[in-house]
C-alpha cells in the first residue's frame, strides 16, 4: 500500500518540486494550497488537490480526520524577512498560529510522521564556522521567530504523544534554482531571492538590480550564503520520510552544502551563465539581513544518507536562468 501524505503549500517553489518526486516515487499524495503564492499547473499529474485556507481550523481539522494521512509535510508559510520586520503579526498568526492549529489536527487524526519546513533564519547571525543543529538558536527577524516557535510546538506535541508522533525538522539554506527538465522552477509573484532577482536581470525583466549592503564583515563585504538546488533540498524531504518509516527517531537537520558564496559572486556568476551583462547597483542594507549563513551538513549525510547531486554554483544559477526564459517565452 503507498504511503499516503498531505502536502501543504505543494503548489508552491519548494512543495511543487517535492511533490514532482514524490509522485515520482510513487507515494499517494495530496496537496492543501491556498494558491495565494503557489499555482495549480505546479502540481503534478496523480496528485490530488484541495484548495483551503490553514485558517479554517475546523475545515482542516474535519479534513484530516477523514482522509487519515500516514504523514505531513509543511511548507505554507509566509517567507519574505522584510515584510516580517514590518508586518510581525502576519508572520505569528500565519507561521505559527496557523501552524500549530495544523499541528493538533494531525496528531488528533492519527498522522505518525511530520517533516516540517523550518529555516536557518532562527540561528540568527553566525559570527564564525559553519552552523550546527545544537548551535544557540537566536533570530533576528520575526520570521525566525516564527519559525523557532513553530519548531518548539512540534517538539513539545511530539514529546506528549508518546512515540505515537515522530518529526524531522528541516533547517533549509538559501534554495534557488529549477528542474533541469523545466517542468517548474521559481514562480511567485513576489520575488526576493538574490538568484531569481539576478536571472530576470539577465532575461531583461528588470533594468537590473541592486545589492543591499557592501560594508559586511565578510571577503567581499556582501552576504554570504550556502546556495542549494532545490532538487536536492527536495531530496530531503523523502529522506526524511524514509528514515522515519524505518524507526528513527525525531530530530532536527540543516540542509546546505556546507560553503557559503557572496552576492558579488552568485551575480557574476549569473552573468556569466547568461552571457548578460546587466546593471548592477549598490545600496543600504536591509533589516535583518545576518553577514553570512552556511550549513554543517554533517547530520543529514550520516543519519539520512542525503547526498546532493546539484553542489554547483553554475548548475543552480544556469537552471534558475533558463526557467526565467521559459517564462517569459510563455510571456
Amino acid at each position: 500500500m503507498k504511503t499516503k501524505v498531505l502536502i501543504t503549500g505543494g503548489a508552491g517553489y519548494i512543495g511543487s518540486h517535492v511533490a514532482h518526486q514524490m509522485i515520482e516515487g510513487g507515494f499517494d499524495i495530496t496537496i492543501l494550497d491556498n494558491l495565494s503564492t503557489g499555482h495549480r499547473w505546479a502540481v503534478p499529474d496523480g496528485a490530488k488537490f484541495v484548495q483551503m485556507e490553514l485558517g479554517e481550523e475546523a475545515s482542516v481539522r474535519e479534513f484530516l480526520q477523514r482522509e487519515k494521512f500516514d504523514a505531513l509535510i509543511h511548507f505554507a508559510a509566509s517567507i519574505q524577512v522584510g515584510e516580517s520586520v514590518s508586518k510581525p503579526e502576519l508572520y505569528y498568526r500565519n507561521n505559527t498560529m496557523n501552524t500549530l492549529r495544523l499541528f493538533e489536527a494531525a496528531k488528533a487524526s492519527g498522522i505518525k510522521s511530520i517533516v516540517f519546513s523550518s529555516t536557518a533564519a532562527v540561528y540568527g547571525e553566525l559570527h564564525s564556522g559553519l552552523l550546527k543543529e545544537t548551535d544557540r538558536l537566536r533570530p533576528i527577524n520575526p520570521y525566525g521567530w516564527s519559525k523557532f516557535m513553530s519548531e518548539q510546538i512540534l517538539c513539545d506535541l511530539a514529546a506528549a504523544s508518546n512515540g505515537a508522533l515522530k518529526y524531522v525538522i528541516l533547517r533549509y539554506f538559501n534554495v534557488a534554482g529549477a528542474r533541469p527538465d523545466l517542468k517548474i522552477g521559481q514562480s511567485g509573484a513576489v520575488v526576493t531571492h538574490l538568484i531569481k532577482i539576478a536571472s530576470q536581470a539577465a532575461v531583461g525583466l528588470r533594468d537590473g538590480m541592486q545589492i543591499f549592503g557592501t560594508d559586511y564583515a565578510t571577503a567581499d563585504g556582501t552576504c554570504e550564503r550556502d546556495y542549494i538546488h532545490v532538487e536536492d533540498l527536495s531530496r530531503a524531504h523523502l529522506d526524511a520520510l524514509s528514515y522515519l518509516s524505518k524507526g528513527g527517531q525525531s530530530d532536527v537537520f540543516n540542509v546546505g552544502y556546507g560553503h557559503a558564496t557572496s552576492v558579488r559572486t552568485v551575480i557574476d556568476t549569473v552573468k556569466r551563465v547568461s552571457g548578460v551583462n546587466f546593471k548592477v547597483t549598490e545600496g543600504a542594507r536591509r533589516a535583518g539581513d545576518p553577514a553570512m549563513l552556511a550549513a554543517d551538513s554533517t547530520k543529514i549525510r550520516k543519519a539520512l544518507g542525503w547526498e546532493p547531486r546539484f553542489d554547483d554554483l553554475d548548475e543552480i544559477c544556469r537552471t534558475a536562468f533558463e526557467w526565467e526564459k521559459k517564462l517569459r517565452s510563455k510571456g
